[in-house]
């Protein structure tokens, strides 16, 4: 009985580090993600404006479209 004690305790243990280190891992790259979005958000607004400027000026011919 004391041995399956045992043997139960360390299975427990080490699952418990496996779930923290997925944790860990989960968290870091949520941490990514965010700081992902972040720079996206900030290019997008920096093209709304330059659009926001653009659209009173004349319309020039681009051959770049």
């Amino acid at each position: 009985m004391e041995q399956q004690l045992h043997t139960r305790l360390a299975k427990l243990k080490a699952e418990f580090e496996k779930g923290q280190k997925r944790l860990e891992e989960l968290e870091t790259e949520t941490n990514h993600i965010r700081q992902t979005l972040l720079r996206i958000s900030g290019a997008i607004q920096v093209l709304e404006e330059i659009l926001a400027q653009t659209e009173g000026e004349p319309a020039q011919a681009s051959n770049s479209d």
